[in-house]
């Protein structure tokens, strides 16, 4: 299972998630600090990715955008 939450780290470390999480059992986690002047647009973008490339890769998407591809 893939999970992305929002979360607000302290600089302490200590980490507060923006939105209750509910699992069933403990599970490993990955964490990227974003600097403060990094662009929201970007973020929401690189965490919208993996979500959107569902429907990004599906057949019906290539042959809808296959006449901007040079030809291979």
């Amino acid at each position: 299972m893939l999970l992305t939450v929002e979360a607000i780290i302290e600089k302490n470390g200590e980490v507060h998630l923006q939105q209750p999480v509910h699992l069933s059992s403990a599970c490993r986690a990955i964490v990227t600090i974003f600097d403060k002047e990094y662009d929201t647009a970007s973020e929401t973008a690189l965490l919208s990715e993996t979500a959107l490339s569902e429907d990004w890769n599906r057949e019906e998407e290539e042959e809808a955008w296959s006449h901007l591809q040079k030809n291979q």
